[in-house]
Formats: C-alpha cells, structure tokens, sequence
C-alpha cells in the first residue's frame, strides 16, 4: 500500500518558524478531517456534487466495456491516437508513461507483444499536428476523440483536421477508426457521434476532465495499449477503503491534505513540488499541476468572500532537477513543500562496471544505478531538512496498474479534503470559463459577438491594432 513519511516537515527536524508540530495539529484538526471525510462518502452519490470520480473504482459496467472492445479491435490497428486536452489527456498521458514499456512508440512489434503504438495530441501546436499526421498511415490508426462537452475547440479543431483526412483515405469506412468519449446526453460530439455513427464511450455525470482518468477517458486508452484494467481498478479499491478512514492518523490523503494546508495558511508556504525519483513517472508531476490548480486556486469561497486562494503546483524531477531547480529549493524563498515520490522497487536493476578504479569516480564501481537513485533522493531531503526546508515522502512497492493507480487516486482524494479545509468549491473553473468566452468571441463564434469587439478594444489598449489572425 502506499505510504506517507511526513517527519521532515515536522517542527522536530526543521524547527518551530518552518515546521508543524504534527501531532498537535493532527489532534486539533482530528474532529474537523473526520466530518470532512464522512461528509465526502456521504455526499459522493447525489448529484451536482461532482464526486462521482469517488465511485469509478466501483464502476463494472464502464470496465467490461472497455475491456469488450478493446477485445474486439485488437490486433486491428497499429496505431492509437488520442485528442483531447487538459484532464482528457494529462492523465492517460501520465499512467501510460507510468506503466508501458520506456519508449514504447519506438519498440518493434513484437516488442510491444503485437499491441499498437500510443500517441496523444494534447495541443493545438500546427507543426506539432502535421508532424505526427506525416508519421502515421491514418487507415491503420484508431483515433480517440475525448471532449465531455463536445464542442471543446481545441481538441474538435484535431478533429475536425483529421476526420477530413480519414475520411478522404478510407471513404465511408473511416467510422470504423473513429472512437468518441462525451457527454451520454448532449453536446456536438455526442450528436455528431450518433449522426455518423461512430463508436461511443461515456464520462460519467458530475465528474470533472481533472477527476476523470479512471473513468472511460483513461481506462479505454489503457485498455487499447494492453493495460492491466483490473488491476488499475483493484488498486483504487483497496486504497479506497483506507481513505474512508476518518482518523487522521491512519488516513495518509487527510495528512497531505492537511500539511500543506497549514504550511499555507500558517507558515507562508504556498508552493508544491511534485518530484518523482522515476523517468517513468515524470509526467504525473503534469496531471498533479492541473489538479491542484484549478482545484484549489479560487477567488471566492463558499460564503462568496473574496479569498484568491490556491497552492502554486510545480513539477520536478529526481535526479534530473537537482541540477536545475535544487539550488532554488535549497537556498531561495523558503515558501515550498517538496513532495518526493519513492519507488521502493524498481522493474530492472543496473549494475555499474568497476572501471576507472584509479580515478576520482572509481566509488561507483561495483554500485547499482538503482542505489545511486536513491542516494540522490535521501541526499535531496537531508539537504533540505539541513536548511529547514520541508518535505514529504511518498513510497510506492513498485511502479504498475495497481501502485500507479493508488498514488493518483490519493492525490485525488487529498484535492477534496483539501478544498473542504479552505472552504471552496474544488470542482468548478470560472477563471478558465472566462478564457473560453473570449476565446470564442475572437474565433466568431455566434452570439459572442459583442464580445468580440470589447475584447479587440482591450488587446489593442496600448499597442498598434492586432488582430487575432494576424
């Protein structure tokens, strides 16, 4: 099971001014976390609560599904490609980083046990788009187009490009390469779907594109490339169950929640790092971002008072950062709580050769690069408890379906306690609903159109006139 060593952001190792006394703050807030965490499983099943994310690992229907047509396209395609953007994407990113082989995409076939090659188009990059379409033989691609509301202009502008390409080289038959995850009930996408008759997966209602990677948008991705879907599903299950838990000091998601929530508010320290000792893990920092941020980073709280509230995430990497973003950590603004993830054991072990024994780096002879791995990160959080810096330290047994699924999962969980601690709404994105608008408004879009010229007016204060298709 995944566990949460918390002593180095405790006021016995990096002092009174930088650190919690943990088990006091544990026993005050003892009362408050429980009737948060029954309030959360009490209110996961009605509807606009928007926590339907806490029963997908209970979701059967959704996993034969996936796992039914995974089935019944396999060995059809050589390629998948997934449009999306934001949560469709950032999560299946990170899992099958995670969890495939390293460089999957480059492997033979046989390599990759006959299973097709994975690409996502998470932007909206012109070179980026035509790049991958000069790579891939669209009538031997499966193609994944995930947008819940159906008309999100990003990913349906890929879309747009490569249906009209698909269908050029397959004619009517390009339906058969084509894969829509939607809304069940309305949206361009769903009624586009039924028109043309491609194949449909469902989001789940009251769920969130940052809550939604084990719903069908990550779980057919995964299924499609080989995945252990059962595994994913029983890792969320067991962890689950400790997180029910309303004991602060047995439930690992209300302690991350709650340390970095009281390093805000009390200590000044409003910026987390996510820094995996992984290659393999190095995109979940990517997923962790979008959901802490537009999570938790609101301007009003539930009574309506403006609060700006919000943790800054950042994403790091071990042992890659420490030559680039350590010297920060160590020695800059001591307002960040590094989270180092720990993978306890590693799929391979590489043994470095005595050679140069009569150098300066001889010492290396005879190690395992998996020791000088960890060598780095215990090196890492000394070093930052040796200048009062705090850190957690969160250990995985070893990187696969079950413990990669577990982590996201906790960090899930984590993100509703800790929007109940501040006392905001954690799923809703008025900031980034405003981008949109004006968005629209640029793009013609109909019925924005007075928008269109307030927001002209405002891109030109200052400045020669611009205009977006310039």
């Amino acid at each position: 099971m995944l566990k949460l060593n918390c002593k180095n952001s405790d006021y016995s190792i990096i002092g009174e001014t930088h650190g919690l006394n943990l088990q006091e703050e544990f026993n005050n807030y003892s009362t408050e976390i429980a009737d948060i965490i029954r309030s959360l499983n009490q209110r996961k099943d009605r509807q606009g609560e928007w926590l339907q994310w806490m029963n997908l690992g209970y979701n059967e229907e959704t996993v034969w599904y996936v796992k039914e047509f995974a089935s019944l396209v396999e060995g059809r395609f050589d390629n998948i490609l997934v449009l999306g953007i934001g949560g469709s994407v950032l999560g299946g990113l990170a899992v099958t980083e995670a969890i495939l082989k390293p460089y999957w995409n480059f492997l033979s076939k046989e390599q990759r046990n006959n299973l097709p090659r994975l690409f996502f188009l998470d932007n909206i990059d012109p070179d980026s788009i035509n790049a991958i379409l000069d790579i891939l033989d669209l009538k031997k691609t499966l193609v994944n187009v995930i947008t819940k509301s159906g008309d999100t202009a990003e990913t349906m502008s890929q879309f747009m490009v490569i249906k009209n390409l698909m269908e050029n080289a397959l004619g009517d038959d390009y339906r058969k390469n084509i894969v829509a995850t939607t809304d069940k009930k309305m949206g361009i996408l769903r009624q586009l779907a039924d028109q043309e008759g491609y194949k449909i997966f469902y989001v789940p209602d009251d769920i969130g594109g940052r809550f939604s990677v084990f719903s069908s948008v990550g779980l057919l991705p995964f299924a499609l490339v080989g995945l252990d879907i059962d595994k994913i599903i029983q890792g969320i299950k067991d962890i689950d169950l400790e997180l029910k838990n309303t004991d602060i000091n047995q439930n690992i998601a209300a302690q991350f929640a709650l340390i970095h929530y009281l390093m805000d508010t009390k200590k000044g320290k409003n910026i987390s790092v996510l820094m995996p000792y992984s290659s393999r893990l190095k995109l979940i920092p990517d997923w962790y971002v979008q959901l802490i941020a537009e999570s938790l980073g609101k301007k009003s709280n539930r009574n309506g008072e403006t609060v700006n509230t919000g943790i800054t995430p950042l994403k790091a990497i071990g042992a890659s950062d420490q030559h680039t973003i350590l010297q920060l950590l160590n020695e800059g603004p001591n307002n960040k709580v590094v989270t180092f993830i720990r993978v306890q054991e590693f799929n391979t072990q590489l043994s470095i050769p005595k050679i140069f024994e009569y150098t300066g780096i001889g010492y290396l002879g005879g190690k395992t690069v998996n020791d000088l791995l960890r060598a780095e990160m215990y090196s890492t959080r000394v070093s930052l408890a040796d200048n009062n810096r705090p850190s957690l330290t969160l250990t995985m047994d070893k990187i696969d379906e079950y413990n990669v699924a577990q982590l996201l999962y906790m960090l899930e969980v984590q993100t509703a306690i800790a929007g109940e601690l501040y006392n905001i709404n954690a799923y809703n994105q008025p900031g980034v609903e405003q981008v949109k608008n004006y968005m629209y408004a640029l793009m013609g879009r109909a019925g924005y159109e007075g928008s269109a010229t307030s927001i002209q007016e405002k891109m030109n204060r200052g400045s020669k006139s611009e205009s977006v298709n310039a």
